[in-house]
């Protein structure tokens, strides 16, 4: 009978021994392994002992010991492991939110400098389109940008039925002014009486050109005979009263300058080839007469 005891025993005894080693051999903190190695001790005592009830006893106490160990070691852990998880948490949304912000200011940015690289490429499309239509010297406009509004006066004055002008004005005696001052001194006479004839004409529908030279052009949409005159009279008195030394004209002793000028009515069917030829005729009538004035 003991001898049966025995043998049901100890297939016990040795399942107890390799769960143990199972447990005894799965990761552990050094913490843990301490505990765990006092326990060990015990319990290779106890199963070497197992007839003895002292060691058992022994053993259980230290099992239950182990188990509440096992269950605060679980619960440290937990809470440890929910601390982590909620500062994790945290930090991926602080970094969720500094990613936000460094994605929103570089898409600012770079907005920005679309806006500001659009706004030069205006500024430069305008400018060179201005540049295109201006005299360099005079800032006044040049001969493109006359051929180009000169050719619609006609069309333009039928359809809307506006009386238009044109004056073609001369500087008198320029190539003896340059001669006698030099071009320097010709160059700024020049920009002095196109800031007269830019100031003077600065209203809706009135356009200045320099043609060329010492040559100068006025266009005025929707105007009438008397205006003309009014205009053409002043402008002779304000450039003369520039009194800008010309020592070598045959007029005055200050620069002057001559007109030609044509009204154009709407019922016309006159080419603007042929206004211009016009006006260059009577501004050879004027020059005739003796310079200084003007012939419409």
């Amino acid at each position: 009978m003991q001898d049966n005891r025995r043998c049901s025993k100890k297939p016990y005894l040795k399942n107890i021994s390799n769960n143990w080693d199972k447990y005894y051999k799965i990761y552990k903190t050094i913490e843990e392994k301490i505990v765990v190695n006092s326990v060990n001790k015990d319990l290779e005592l106890s199963l070497s002992k197992y007839k003895n009830k002292k060691y058992f006893k022994k053993m259980l106490k230290k099992i239950d010991f182990l188990v509440e160990y096992e269950i605060e070691g679980a619960y440290k852990q937990r809470r440890v492991f929910l601390e982590e998880y909620s500062n994790m948490k945290d930090y991926l949304m602080y970094a969720l939110l500094a990613l936000t912000f460094v994605t929103l200011f570089i898409i600012i940015l770079i907005i920005d400098s679309i806006i500001k690289k659009d706004n030069h490429l205006n500024f430069l499309n305008k400018k060179y389109k201005l540049d295109s239509i201006t005299d360099g010297m005079t800032k006044l406009n040049n001969r493109k940008y006359f051929d180009t509004i000169f050719d619609q006066l006609p069309n333009l004055s039928k359809q809307k039925n506006w009386q238009s002008a044109f004056f073609m004005f001369d500087i008198d005696h320029f190539k003896q002014y340059n001669d006698t001052y030099g071009h320097d001194m010709g160059d700024i006479a020049l920009k002095k009486v196109a800031n007269v004839l830019k100031d003077y004409f600065d209203k809706e529908l009135e356009y200045v050109f320099r043609l060329g030279g010492e040559e100068f052009g006025v266009i005025l949409f929707d105007t009438n005979i008397e205006t003309c005159e009014t205009c053409l009279r002043d402008i002779n008195k304000k450039i003369v009263e520039l009194q800008i030394e010309h020592k070598t004209s045959l007029v005055l002793d200050v620069i002057s300058i001559s007109t030609g000028a044509v009204i154009f009515k709407p019922n016309s069917n006159l080419s603007s080839n042929k206004l211009y030829k016009m006006a260059d005729k009577k501004l050879y009538l004027s020059k005739e007469n003796g310079r200084n004035t003007y012939t419409i």
